[in-house]
């Protein structure tokens, strides 16, 4: 047998699954797997989490939201620019996530990351004009109760802070550069700039003044 036919049979399969994932998704809350974010670390993810963390103009002593933090690919870099100065609250709807950040954080002596398991949009989020920058990160999409979850975060940000959703379309779980803008805007921010394309962006959002 060749290798094409192979071929075809595998990525005939990697869409079918994600096409059931993206439709199961749009109905039910599915966030994305612990053992899949483990995938999700490599030297790719890692370059794109490094862009994210330069646009964001992040200084030290900052403090900084990551919703929907995963294993801390975003975490623990954010964490080292702050300092130990700043902080970097980190907020996932799973405790097996954030078991894994804290490791992560004590293995590196990172003593300014906080933890949290809370699900964003549900009304137990109470932060307030706490944070100077907070991080979407291929999370907008499984959220279900997105713009209270979003009206969470404009609160928590403090005046002038900005919000960063980046999206890539390989995700099941994909938002497009108009839905995370429309949502942002009726949660009472105003859009900044955005970066990428509609295959993979970055947009920026400001809490106003």
């Amino acid at each position: 047998m060749s290798f094409f036919p192979i071929l075809v049979v595998i990525l005939a399969l990697l869409v079918s699954s994600w096409l059931v994932w993206r439709y199961a998704s749009c109905r039910r809350s599915l966030p994305c797997p612990r053992w899949l974010g483990f995938f999700l670390d490599n030297p790719v993810a890692g370059r794109e989490a490094s862009l994210q963390i330069t646009r964001a103009e992040l200084r030290p002593g900052m403090n900084v939201l990551d919703a929907g933090c995963g294993t801390g690919r975003l975490t623990l870099p954010i964490a080292r620019l702050v300092g130990p100065q700043g902080r970097v609250l980190a907020v996932d709807v799973q405790q097996k996530m954030l078991d894994t950040v804290r490791a992560r954080a004590q293995a590196a002596n990172l003593e300014n990351v906080s933890l949290q398991k809370v699900a964003l949009g549900e009304g137990d989020f109470h932060e307030q004009n706490a944070f100077d920058r907070a991080f979407l990160t291929t999370v907008l999409g499984e959220i279900p109760n997105q713009l209270p979850a979003l009206r969470e975060i404009h609160a928590a940000l403090k005046p002038g802070g900005i919000l960063s959703v980046s999206e890539i379309m390989l995700d099941p779980h994909y938002q497009s550069p108009s839905r995370a803008r429309g949502l942002a805007e009726q949660a009472g921010f105003r859009f900044d700039r955005q970066f990428g394309n509609a295959f993979k962006f970055t947009a920026h959002f400001v809490k106003p003044e």
